[in-house]
């Protein structure tokens, strides 16, 4: 039972040797506190940033990418140097023979500027693009209500389409179930057959809040695109990056093109993979500096306890000499300082992490209500490391003053008085 006894006069000589010097006390402390309070604000902070800016990329494809088209940079076989160009429906027979580590591959129309009216409502100005119901792979929709565009959909060339969360709040106030209904777009009726309710910023032509979604048939037969793509989209299969597949797909519709092998400007790729890539290794940056700076911030805090108890040791020779003379032993010396440095440590330690802890739950309620919300608030595991690198740097700070108490001798601590 003596293990679990609680030496009150050794606790009381603790406090009593602490709050000796109530000034230098809450300095030595401050500096604890403050280093725990940025250590524990700046993962929870880049923890709560990392979910926002992911949840403006939920649901869209990592492993994707996207071409398009700009003038020749170069002259070829009788085209001069300046030449517009159209991607069209053959090139994408052309790539999916040419290139099958290809998986989802789906060409974007898309028209700007569009009005929908239903009833006595009216939108704002929005965008509508025709896609491949396979498109859904690529930009996933949230469906609050009905369903995406489906093949059927696209062979029949049926006058659907899928309305975005802002599109559906204007022309829907009453917040009623809307499939089955038609809206009218620039004059062309479409039955709405689902709502979707991403608001990702993550997107191709067009914000999916504002944005009607309709089958690439439709698209093609009710604004005369005839055989011209604006965009094509596409997903590499497993194992296979988009880079390499764009270095693919480039000379096969140069070659179709009649475009110069070496322009570098006329196809226009983009490589969503690297971009996920590159805000991947963002935040593996971020928390390797909010860590370096928070134990940056938190070691020079328990330096500072360090030289404190340094100097507490200084002014108690006396005390420690008689200690040694009435019979103390050196480990009891030396567990009286480590305990004193610990609870410093640990009490500034706590409410450092206490006072982190408040400010991000503010932080969290702050954007609760947002379309991004971020969790900022730290995880339990996190607030036991913390708690762990308190005891073990209260430890460290506490070891070179409490050997230097260790070495004094008494003889030597009552002739220095």
């Amino acid at each position: 039972m003596s293990f679990f006894r609680i030496d009150i006069d050794r606790w009381e000589e603790i406090l009593i040797t602490i709050t000796r010097n109530k000034t230098r006390s809450i300095l030595t402390a401050f500096g604890v506190f403050w280093g725990i309070f940025m250590l524990v604000a700046l993962m929870g902070g880049s923890q709560g940033i990392q979910e926002m800016m992911k949840a403006n990329f939920a649901g869209f494809a990592t492993n994707s990418g996207f071409t398009g088209t700009n003038q020749t940079s170069k002259a070829y076989k009788g085209f001069r140097k300046g030449r517009y160009w159209q991607l069209e429906l053959n090139d994408v027979a052309r790539i999916r023979q040419a290139i099958p580590e290809i998986d989802i591959l789906s060409p974007i129309n898309s028209k700007w500027g569009v009005k929908a009216t239903y009833d006595k409502y009216e939108s704002a100005s929005c965008s509508m693009k025709g896609v491949y119901p396979e498109y859904a792979e690529i930009e996933t929709p949230t469906l609050a209500f009905g369903r995406f565009i489906n093949h059927i959909d696209f062979k029949e060339k049926r006058k659907v389409c899928v309305i975005g969360k802002q599109i559906y709040e204007s022309l829907f106030p009453d917040g009623s179930n809307p499939c089955g209904k038609f809206i009218n777009a620039n004059g062309i009726y479409f039955q709405v057959i689902g709502v979707n309710t991403s608001s990702g910023n993550m997107s191709v032509n067009g914000w999916p809040p504002t944005t009607i979604t309709i089958p690439f048939s439709t698209m093609q037969q009710s604004y005369n695109f005839g055989n011209d793509i604006e965009l094509l989209c596409y997903t590499a299969r497993p194992g296979y990056s988009i880079k390499d597949i764009q270095a693919r797909i480039e000379p096969v519709l140069k070659k179709a093109h009649l475009i110069h092998p070496d322009d570098k400007q006329a196809v226009i790729s983009i490589d969503a993979e690297a971009l996920f890539s590159m805000v991947d290794n963002l935040f593996k940056g971020i928390n390797i500096l909010s860590w370096m700076v928070g134990l940056g911030t938190l070691l020079a805090g328990a330096i500072g306890v360090s030289n404190i108890m340094m100097v507490t040791v200084k002014e108690r020779t006396t005390e420690i000499g008689i200690r040694r003379a009435i019979g103390a032993k050196p480990r009891d010396i030396m567990s009286q300082i480590l305990s004193e440095s610990m609870v410093l440590t640990t009490l500034a330690g706590m409410a450092g992490i206490s006072f982190a802890v408040f400010i991000l739950q503010m932080l969290e309620l702050g954007t609760a209500q947002s379309d991004t919300p971020g969790h900022f608030q730290i995880s339990f595991w996190m607030a036991i490391g913390a708690c762990a690198i308190l005891l073990m740097l209260g430890m460290l700070a506490g070891l070179a003053p409490a050997y230097r108490a260790m070495a004094i001798k008494p003889i030597e601590a009552i002739r220095d008085e």
